[in-house]
């Protein structure tokens, strides 16, 4: 048997990939996160299938669940929220998993800042005006930051930045980021995106800490910041410019006779 860990993606029933869906319908077992998806999700999982709601759980117990599954010989899905690569804790689940000598893969899924980006119509790296987007979290109750990976740090580069576990602080890290991007960079938060619950809040670093308190949101939610949310007028990528058509006819010369 092997745990098959799966990207459950925003949350969305219908943006799981092949691959997920197959693997829950064929999975006697379920562990899933029920703070983050959305119970259609489940309606992929097999008839008669144990599931199990991970949110009430440490590590400890849900690898025993993982290893009483084992020792049946029964496969494990377990559902992550977003994508496993970024703030999954696979690492620390299959460190637990090769331990017990648990088989273990990974399927890949949509990531809550590309679902975000989607139902905004905006693309997060935008010619000349931010090339690189930075994946972080906010530091509370929680392992504390590597020496160097500062927020301000990440500002400084002008990239787009998207804030995972932050949103109970976003008054604060907005009137930090302020300093770097400026009080009317624009700002968007998503909440469940893609889940019947969505909500999507467009404003500025002056502002989006109102409207975050106004709603009441407390989990489940992250933020992006940056200027290509509002970027319009930019040059075109160096792919489809007429700048690169016409620097190729100039190395090409007239055709021969």
């Amino acid at each position: 048997m092997t745990v098959h860990f799966i990207g459950a993606g925003p949350g969305a029933a219908d943006l799981l990939t092949v691959r997920a869906t197959r693997l829950l319908a064929a999975s006697p077992v379920c562990l899933y996160a029920g703070t983050y998806l959305d119970a259609d999700v489940l309606e992929h999982c097999p008839e008669g299938v144990r599931l199990v709601d991970t949110q009430g759980l440490d590590l400890a117990a849900i690898t025993a669940e993982c290893v009483a599954a084992h020792e049946r010989g029964e496969d494990v899905a377990r559902l992550c929220s977003g994508d496993p690569s970024v703030y999954s804790a696979i690492a620390e689940q299959a460190r637990r998993l090769d331990a017990a000598g648990v088989p273990w893969d990974v399927t890949p899924g949509v990531a809550a800042y590309a679902a975000t980006a989607a139902r905004l119509g905006r693309e997060l790296t935008v010619p000349e005006v931010a090339q690189s987007v930075v994946l972080t979290r906010a530091q509370r109750d929680s392992t504390a930051m590597p020496s160097g990976e500062s927020l301000e740090n990440f500002a400084a580069t002008g990239a787009t930045l998207v804030l995972h576990l932050a949103i109970r602080r976003t008054r604060e890290l907005a009137e930090r980021l302020a300093e770097h991007y400026g009080a009317d960079c624009p700002v968007a938060v998503a909440y469940r995106v893609e889940q019947p619950e969505e909500i999507l809040l467009r404003g500025t670093l002056a502002d989006i800490a109102e409207q975050v308190e106004a709603h009441d949101l407390r989990q489940a939610a992250i933020i992006v910041v940056g200027w290509a949310l509002r970027a319009e007028d930019f040059v075109e990528s160096h792919l489809y410019s007429c700048r690169r058509v016409a620097a190729l006819d100039a190395t090409q010369g007239p055709p021969s006779a």
